[in-house]
């Protein structure tokens, strides 16, 4: 078996001049986040759906909050509970620290609706959200196309996955649901992503002809978004893919395949930028 390529990989990262860090739902398992692969993954976490009878892409629907929103948010608003609590793992401190030490231009293109690369640090203007935020709301209807801070506070009863309240539009009193683009979603608000797509788009370009390193980390094929995207920067002249997932690591060469978590593959290759 070929020894994994870490140091190799640290030397693109040394000598790169702008990195993307491209993450899937695996980003956040070090954290201790779930990432519901399959229905047997999600029932584990939520055991209440499995006695329901419900899938994760049955809990998700946004049909839920014109039906039955205190269900809805019952599985919203302990999500948005669950990563407000949860504190950014080591990856995101070393990712954060390269970015320093070598000076580099940075952008971030993740799937995960969590927040929690700002709360470990990264810059709000360099981060493309691809499915919208839980840290912010939108009308349900929608009755107009503003898009506003998640503020709410969420008390559920697991037992029945059911909140004892549910947060409302300000413009016309209706059920507020999260800004999260959601399976068979009809009625998504998706400027505020939009905008972070032509920033992201305007970072592209500005580094067009600069060396670029992408760093996937915990993207997996059943919702593919992520790792074509970094597919896709991976055809362009002068980048690099360092795709890092435990299940599903393989990519084309001349770019990297590490089958292992996000902090463990992570930490490997900083021990040789130190």
């Amino acid at each position: 078996m070929l020894e994994p390529r870490y140091e190799e990989a640290a030397e693109f990262i040394r000598n790169a001049n702008a990195i993307v860090v491209t993450a899937g739902a695996g980003m956040g398992v070090d954290s201790g986040l779930p990432d519901f692969r399959g229905n047997r993954g999600f029932w584990n976490y939520y055991p209440m759906y499995e006695r329901l009878g419900l899938s994760f892409i049955q809990a998700a629907n946004p049909e839920h909050f014109e039906n039955d929103p205190h269900f809805g948010w019952g599985f919203y608003g302990h999500r948005t509970n669950l990563y407000r609590e949860t504190i950014p793992h080591l990856g995101f401190a070393i990712l954060l620290h390269w970015i320093d030490q070598f000076n580099l231009d940075y952008f971030v293109a993740t799937s995960n609706v969590d927040g929690q690369f700002q709360k470990a640090g990264f810059s709000e203007e360099r981060i493309y959200e691809v499915h919208g935020s839980i840290h912010h709301l939108q009308c349900t209807i929608p009755c107009n196309q503003d898009i506003w801070p998640n503020n709410a506070e969420y008390s559920i009863d697991e037992s029945t996955m059911r909140a004892q309240d549910v947060p409302k539009c300000p413009q016309c009193q209706r059920v507020a649901r999260p800004n999260i683009l959601m399976f068979g979603d009809y009625s998504w608000l998706s400027r505020r992503s939009a905008i972070q797509e032509e920033n992201f788009d305007e970072f592209l370009q500005l580094n067009h002809d600069q060396s670029v390193v992408v760093v996937e980390i915990g993207a997996g094929s059943s919702i593919p978004t992520i790792r074509y995207l970094s597919e896709q920067l991976g055809q362009q002249n002068l980048t690099t893919v360092i795709r890092i997932n435990p299940l599903e690591p393989q990519i084309r060469a001349p770019h990297f395949s590490f089958a292992g978590g996000g902090v463990d593959t992570l930490e490997k290759i900083h021990k040789f930028l130190k």
